[in-house]
């Protein structure tokens, strides 16, 4: 095991050597690498919903391709190695699990295992619940992880009936905003919704992706009992849409 990342290291050593390295990899900085960080992250997300074991090997190899080549340009401009990463996540692992690694006992829960992280955002200096929350996630799931922030510190509805209104007083909003408010009460109403899915205990992006994936698949069965399906008036691809339904899809 040592060999081999010792060998990936050495790898991407020679890859950003400015004189005999790689041109593409050498002109990389943490920018320009940072969205191909978060593709891989999602591509390792996927082989798992694929249950494809094969492809998730390979995907994590390139996920962590991607550790050792912000490693590696943090190494060059003498901030920090890989093996200063290696070391701060172990030591924040043992750190977040006491009842393991220490002699507090007992179990780990998500109440127990966010206090732990809120005593660790104050000793690196955050003040705010909301510290911490990294802009780069995706929308709908920054949306979620704000708001539990808020409900931490009570921030929220008491009940579903709450957030179910604040929905019907967005979507009303939307209908007669201008075109200058448009957008921001389009977020609201998105925003509202989070809130209301969160408040039965659902995971908004999770429930947003089976979502999409079933709005494919029917599409696409559509597509297959159709011979142009696009030249369809709407009534004829809603009658497909209907008969796709009663399929079981």
């Amino acid at each position: 095991m040592t060999a081999e990342m010792d060998r990936l290291l050495a790898i991407m050593a020679r890859l950003r050597d400015p004189e005999t390295g790689c041109e593409w990899d050498v002109a990389q900085d943490f920018a320009s690498i940072a969205p191909y960080t978060i593709e891989e992250a999602y591509e390792v997300a996927d082989a798992i919903e694929r249950s494809d074991l094969q492809d998730l090997k390979g995907e994590l190899g390139d996920l962590l391709l991607q550790v050792v080549f912000h490693a590696r340009m943090a190494e060059e401009m003498g901030a920090f190695s890989f093996a200063d990463v290696a070391r701060a996540i172990s030591e924040k692992m043992e750190a977040r699990h006491p009842h393991i690694f220490g002699s507090e006992g007992g179990t780990m829960g998500e109440a127990r295992w966010e206090d732990l992280k809120a005593a660790e955002r104050a000793q690196s200096g955050q003040q705010s619940a909301m510290d911490g929350v990294a802009r780069a996630l995706p929308a709908l799931l920054r949306a979620e992880k704000l708001q539990k922030r808020a409900a931490r510190d009570g921030f929220d509805w008491p009940d579903r009936e709450g957030p179910a209104a604040k929905v019907t007083e967005e979507m009303q909003e939307l209908a007669e905003a201008g075109d200058a408010s448009r957008e921001e009460e389009a977020g609201d109403l998105l925003f509202a919704a989070v809130n209301l899915v969160r408040a039965y205990g659902i995971a908004p992006e999770a429930a947003l992706r089976r979502a999409n994936d079933k709005f494919e698949a029917r599409y696409r069965a559509m597509e297959a009992k159709a011979e142009d399906f696009a030249s369809l008036d709407i009534d004829a691809q809603e009658s497909l849409w209907q008969a796709v339904k009663k399929d079981g899809l």
